[in-house]
């Protein structure tokens, strides 16, 4: 079985990174778009990153233009926007695709280990996950990831310890972040 420091990435200049060099840390992967309704989560990412990145806290920021074309531009682009609009301090990675046959390893990875995303909390939050989940073109298939910022927190033994949805905001679960540090 590989194990999350087999892979390696690519950040936005294109040049690859091991996973293995995160080894010690708590990681939280993220599938982000600029141009999303859940956008805004980017100011609780950043509260978290603030807040535990001198503990141990990465977060892997995956731009992904998979859902409703939300991530447009380049990922210099995508960086600009993020560091300029939401202070963001952490890297945004190279643009990925997260399901289907181009899916990038490693979420095809995460996507085996923790396959479904947890109940939305909150009426809000259920009837946007239901409106999305009748959007043409987006997979009911089990595991697959539904749409733009859903997370996964992984350990500092690497393993994959929780999937939170689209829905569910950073600073909801930082508790379970706080866990892992």
């Amino acid at each position: 079985m590989a194990s999350i420091y087999d892979f390696k990435i690519k950040n936005r200049k294109g040049e690859e990174i091991s996973l293995g060099d995160y080894k010690g840390k708590a990681l939280l992967v993220v599938n982000t778009a600029t141009g999303c309704g859940f956008t805004p989560q980017y100011e609780g990412l950043e509260k978290l990153y603030s807040k535990y990145h001198d503990k141990g806290l990465e977060i892997l920021d995956f731009p992904c233009n998979q859902f409703g074309h939300q991530a447009p531009g380049s990922d210099d682009e995508i960086h600009e926007f993020c560091t300029a609009k939401y202070k963001t301090t952490f890297d945004q990675l190279a643009k990925i695709e997260v399901n289907g046959d181009g899916a990038e390893p490693l979420w095809t990875y995460l996507k085996a280990e923790v396959s479904e995303d947890p109940e939305p909390k909150g009426m809000k939050n259920k009837l946007a996950m239901k409106a999305i989940s009748k959007i043409p073109g987006v997979s009911k298939e089990k595991g697959f990831i539904k749409w733009n910022f859903t997370k996964f927190l992984v350990d500092r033994d690497g393993k994959v310890v929780a999937r939170f949805g689209p829905t569910d905001e950073p600073l909801d679960f930082e508790d379970k972040i706080k866990e892992v540090l």
